[in-house]
């Protein structure tokens, strides 16, 4: 699991780096949710698919809003016809978004089944809570005892895809 999560940090960290490089806003949109879509997977392989949906959803709806902006703001397009430079760049994008696809498979296919239950971690938290955490209330108290680092991972998701947004709509706004 190591490795596929190595590969996939790799197409991310080359996924921002192109962003940084665009000369295409909207070239740099969907390099950045290559990377967003990226960390869907690796959360998926982490076995955190709260985290994932929560990132999946906040991409999604940043990519649309993004793609959207970026779309309504062209006011003329420069027709050119495709060199061997841009076919090249198609063909490295079409590789990279099947090997991502791929490691979503293989993530998926690690997932417990729809509905398996087991209670082998959470009976610790269903039985010892309120002892523990001094909460009366379950789910606050496993929120912010138990998984704190991980209600964090979910505030930092929020706030860098907010951030990211107000960065690349900054960045039209400037040239």
């Amino acid at each position: 699991m190591e490795l596929t999560i190595s590969i996939i940090l790799g197409f991310m960290i080359i996924g921002a780096i192109y962003a940084l490089h665009a000369k295409d806003l909207l070239s740099a949109v969907i390099a950045i949710g290559m990377v967003g879509y990226g960390l869907v997977i690796c959360f998926l392989l982490l076995k955190a698919p709260d985290l994932a949906i929560v990132q999946i959803v906040v991409e999604t709806i940043t990519l649309v809003i993004m793609v959207a902006v970026v779309l309504d703001s062209t006011r003329s397009e420069i027709e050119t016809i495709p060199d061997r430079r841009s076919i090249v760049q198609m063909i490295l994008g079409f590789i990279i978004f099947a090997g991502l696809f791929y490691f979503f498979i293989q993530a998926i296919e690690n997932l417990d089944p729809l509905g398996a239950h087991t209670l082998r971690m959470s009976e610790i938290y269903v039985n010892g809570a309120v002892e523990k955490t001094g909460s009366v209330n379950l789910v606050t108290g496993v929120l912010f005892d138990f998984r704190a680092y991980d209600t964090l991972g979910e505030a930092v998701i929020l706030y860098t895809a907010a951030l990211g947004a107000l960065t690349l709509l900054r960045m039209k706004g400037k040239k």
